[in-house]
């Protein structure tokens, strides 16, 4: 229909002759997604269930060395299949994360692949998959469905309440020559089966806690600012953004609680359903250039970016910060829309500092003078062009700043 009467989309909306004719919004989300305290025992059964036979299990050294890796390849054997594991995920994953992993994936003739961890390694399954399917570098699919060929069957089982990678169409990953965090948005990379067992994350530390945490915040949020937000994305942004502000911080507090590890499984997936249809924003696109020059902690650099990103954006849509400020708990009566929304931010903060975010972008190293080549840098990201307000490259550079 758009090819024939000569319009285009654009942040999904139908444009013709400049004028807006009508929406169109795609929910991408798994076939498949169970939850609950000891799902992970389906893990092998699924797989079959997908026709694989050898699964190429991908995750990191550190959940290599506690066992879990080796819980999960047992559990996919007792289901008759093969399975070998590499743990070359590294945190903020790189190219030669991938291409190491897909050599491993030729090598030992895999068919199948479960990611195991949390944003690191579904990611660098996802690419490994990629190379999989269709061959060619990782870097050749940087951008939006770069890919052709239907991807390798992919079960994500998920061990942190944050990245809700297990369940997206994104696939992060950091080109080490130009030090920059790849946005790889593609339908394709979309898992077939994700698994959220709250087991699997009561072994999280606070700090880990509290930075994926505060990246499921900051998914909900962007996701309900974002100009292709839908009702479909509103109600699962509302939700999830309610969630984390009750559980949260008790989830930091005591990691062994169970009712607060699983509401936050269910917070950082509602918060997946939001972004991975209404995309993200400037906190996002500036917190990736971070993750790609000074290799910093993704939660993290979110949860310190979004209190100023969403003070530069406040004009742009203070009723729906209103409306954040009611989920997260704050009492906005007899207040105006611009108070109200005001009231949104501040408690963002309190909520950060409350499970102990650092302060600043300084506490972690970063420089004044890398500032502009990362501003540049967050104007290209495509997280940005679904932001509600629209920055000059000065502006970017004002808000790592403030940051600072």
């Amino acid at each position: 229909m758009a090819k024939k009467i000569g319009a285009k989309l654009q942040n999904n909306k139908l444009i013709w002759k400049g004028v807006f004719i009508v929406a169109v919004s795609a929910y991408f989300i798994p076939t498949v997604n169970l939850m609950g305290a000891g799902c992970v025992n389906e893990v092998g059964e699924r797989v079959k269930s997908l026709g694989g036979k050898k699964a190429l299990i991908i995750t990191d050294a550190g959940l290599a060395k506690i066992g879990i890796a080796d819980k999960v390849k047992e559990i996919i054997e007792g289901s008759g299949l093969e399975a070998v594991v590499f743990d070359g995920a590294e945190p903020n994953p790189t190219d030669n994360n991938v291409d190491a992993g897909f050599k491993v994936w030729q090598d030992e003739k895999c068919d199948a692949i479960v990611s195991l961890g949390g944003g690191s390694s579904h990611d660098c399954a996802k690419g490994v998959g990629l190379l999989a399917a269709n061959g060619g570098k990782i870097h050749d699919y940087e951008g939006v469905d770069q890919s052709t060929n239907p991807m390798v069957p992919l079960v994500a089982v998920n061990t942190t309440a944050g990245t809700a990678s297990e369940m997206t169409r994104f696939c992060i990953i950091t080109d080490t020559s130009r030090k920059v965090k790849m946005a790889i948005v593609d339908w394709r990379v979309t898992p077939a089966l994700s698994i959220n067992d709250p087991e699997l994350m009561a072994g999280m530390p606070p700090a880990l806690t509290a930075a994926t945490g505060m990246d499921a915040l900051t998914h909900a949020v962007e996701a309900y600012v974002s100009i292709a937000a839908t009702p479909l994305t509103d109600s699962a942004a509302l939700m999830a953004i309610e969630l984390i502000a009750k559980y949260l911080p008790a989830a930091v507090a005591n990691g062994t609680n169970m009712e607060a590890r699983e509401k936050m499984a269910y917070a950082q997936f509602l918060g997946g359903m939001a972004f991975n249809n209404a995309s993200l924003g400037y906190v996002h696109a500036m917190a990736h250039q971070l993750g790609g020059f000074y290799n910093l902690p993704h939660g993290v650099c979110n949860a310190i970016l979004l209190p100023h990103v969403e003070q530069f954006n406040l004009i742009a849509c203070p009723e729906r910060f209103k409306d954040i400020a009611v989920a997260l708990g704050e009492n906005v009566e007899g207040l105006s829309t611009n108070d109200a929304a005001q009231v949104a931010i501040d408690s963002i903060k309190r909520l950060s500092v409350s499970v102990g975010i650092p302060a600043g972008l300084t506490e972690l190293g970063v420089k004044e003078g890398d500032l502009k080549i990362m501003a540049e840098n967050a104007k290209k990201d495509a997280c940005q062009l679904t932001n509600p307000r629209l920055a000059t490259l000065e502006e970017v550079i004002e808000i790592f700043k403030k940051a600072l």
